[in-house]
């Protein structure tokens, strides 16, 4: 029973969405044994939501402010050890209801899927009769009735360089750094999920705290989630971090275009050939850095684990009904599957306010667009008709673009300044259209393009947080962005969270778009019309794409075509003809050579 209370009852996570939507998730559903991420890329926001939950469960509340020493880190550690205390809190009192309709615990066991063995301990509770048989069961249900993983994420490039009285503070004072050591200081035991890429400098900082390190051959209190984007990926980083004597626990695979927020698009690789490829690879990925971590470990004196930790693989990006999670868990050997869009009509779990509730709920084609919104410089996924977008069309149309940059986490452009701006300030959006009006050499179209480029950029350090405090009546006044992925005009009606649930293990289905394509086949046409809009960048000078770049690009699409028809049968069984057709349409049409090609 040890194994069983160590182990996720759920076959599915809610990952990280952006700053504001998951900041106080693990509250909502934690407890009920559903592990979720928090962003910690803005402690302003988790000051504001310490400052807030405090007060609705009466616990005391002292405000760490940006005069104090290492108040970033200080603010992150405070309010994670909150929310811990009050989950903790939370667990107690379920463990503690009793079994009957309408209690927690019910709920709790309800809302798990079916073939668990925790399901099936409760169904044999159920089917007893009354007596101490039945009231040793429940005993022994309420001591497994353990809460989710409260899991962090950092997007580990988000890494701006802090200043005091106009000098640079050390390296371990930057976002990154800081927000790690935050988590690092806390009480949890869960993960820290490192996203968009490398960065060596936050790295080497994790084997410095006692809780990243193994404790006599068991794993360590804290793990390492790498969120990655294909199998080299995923081995580059294990093996930087194994040879400095920190374990990667989990590989999160997310869609590099079907996901929401910003879309760290591959060259065509599509996630079917990605997950083939780890499934092959598994076993070596897991010996080989092993023998790497024990190296550092013993070569820094630290009792090493004679066999490898457990690893796990996961999927995200896209999912949208009960079939294709089972399909990517049963054709993939993936460990669970990540559901993040859909939960944004889930006011009980994610935070939306009610104005873009109803945007979400009538959203349809064209309302979500991959935008090049984000001063972070990848494409970024965005509800057009959310507040951000509109107060940044009408500052444009009053002639004054650009934000005030209250925050500041995206400042790392020194094109005029050698103090970083953010490329959604006021200040370099002036400097940028001012240089671009002295470049004579352009066409009308191309300086359209460019210009249209600069003036994209939105202020999503601030309004990315402005959807859990308009919600939450933090601040009345905020004018939220909504970085939705596309699956979300296939959901149109709000859920409670038992009902999402029931949904994803297809116990009932929500109502959906009935003509919502394969998540796999959406991936598919969203690489397409990617491929597209970066061959029409390349023509107008916008891009450096080569045609070598694009062949590439089309061939790993092609490739991918043929892995999804070898497996059609397995991965689409309940809707087979239209899953093949989808194919066959792209191979023939939107990919045949005539329609792209490179010469």
């Amino acid at each position: 029973m040890d194994i069983l209370r160590d182990t996720s009852p759920h076959t599915f996570h809610i990952p990280v969405m952006g700053t504001g939507f998951t900041i106080d998730t693990p509250l909502k559903v934690a407890r009920y044994g559903v592990s979720s991420a928090m962003s910690l890329g803005d402690d302003l926001l988790l000051e504001q939501m310490r400052r807030h939950h405090s007060e609705q469960a009466d616990e005391p509340f002292q405000e760490i402010t940006p005069k104090e020493d290492d108040f970033r880190a200080r603010r992150v550690t405070a309010y994670l050890n909150l929310v811990d205390k009050l989950v903790a809190r939370q667990a107690e009192e379920l463990q503690a209801s009793p079994f009957e309709p309408g209690s927690e615990i019910t709920r709790y066991y309800r809302m798990l899927p079916g073939d668990t063995p925790r399901k099936r301990l409760y169904n044999k509770m159920l089917a007893l009769p009354e007596g101490p048989d039945k009231a040793a069961l429940q005993e022994q249900l309420r001591t497994l009735a353990t809460p989710g993983s409260i899991d962090v994420n950092i997007m580990a490039k988000v890494d701006r360089d802090n200043y005091k009285d106009g000098e640079k503070l050390p390296p371990e004072y930057s976002d990154a750094a800081a927000a790690f050591r935050g988590y690092a200081l806390s009480t949890l035991r869960s993960s820290i999920i490192f996203s968009a890429g490398m960065n060596p400098r936050l790295y080497g900082l994790i084997n410095r705290f006692s809780d990243f390190l193994p404790r006599g051959g068991e794993p360590p209190k804290k793990k390492v989630i790498l969120k990655v984007s294909d199998f080299r990926s995923a081995m580059i980083q294990g093996k930087y971090l194994a040879k400095r004597g920190v374990w990667v626990s989990e590989y999160r695979i997310e869609s590099g275009l079907n996901c929401g927020g910003h879309a760290f698009a591959s060259a065509g690789h599509l996630m079917g050939p990605i997950l083939e490829e780890f499934k092959n690879q598994r076993d070596s990925l897991r010996e080989d850095l092993h023998a790497t971590y024990v190296k550092a470990l013993k070569d820094s004196d630290t009792p090493a684990p004679e066999a490898p930790f457990p690893v796990r693989i996961t999927a995200q990006g896209g999912l949208g009904a009960s079939a294709e999670d089972a399909a990517l868990r049963r054709q993939y050997g993936v460990d669970g599957t990540g559901w993040a869009t859909p939960f944004l009509l889930v006011p009980e779990v994610t935070n939306v306010d009610e104005d873009h509730l109803r945007k979400l709920e009538q959203a349809v084609d064209g309302d979500v667009a991959l935008s090049y919104t984000s001063p972070f410089g990848v494409p970024f996924w965005i509800l057009k008709r959310s507040e951000s977008e509109e107060i940044r069309r009408g500052r444009i149309a009053e002639g004054k673009p650009g934000s005030p940059c209250p925050k500041g986490h995206l400042r790392f452009n020194t094109e005029f300044t050698e103090m970083p701006l953010c490329t959604a300030s006021r200040v370099y959006q002036r400097k940028k259209l001012r240089e671009l009006d002295g470049i004579e050499d352009l066409s009308a179209d191309e300086r359209d393009a460019r210009r249209e480029l600069v003036l994209a950029k939105a202020c999503i350090c601030h309004d990315l947080a402005g959807a859990a405090t308009k919600k939450n009546h933090i601040d009345e006044k905020a004018t939220p962005s909504i970085t939705c992925g596309p699956n979300i005009v296939n959901f149109s009606k709000r859920a409670s969270l038992d009902a999402m649930v029931d949904h994803i293990y297809g116990c009932k289905e929500l109502p959906m778009n009935p003509s919502r394509p394969h998540m796999l086949i959406k991936e598919l046409l969203l690489y397409v019309d990617y491929l597209s809009r970066e061959k029409q960048s390349a023509a107008m000078g916008l891009s450096n794409a080569t045609e070598k770049y694009f062949q590439e690009f089309r061939d790993n699409l092609l490739a991918g075509i043929a892995h999804y028809r070898e497996r059609a049968r397995e991965l689409a069984h309940w809707n087979l003809e239209e899953f093949t057709a989808a194919l066959d349409r792209l191979e023939s049409g939107a990919l045949s050579a005539d329609a792209l090609s490179t010469s």
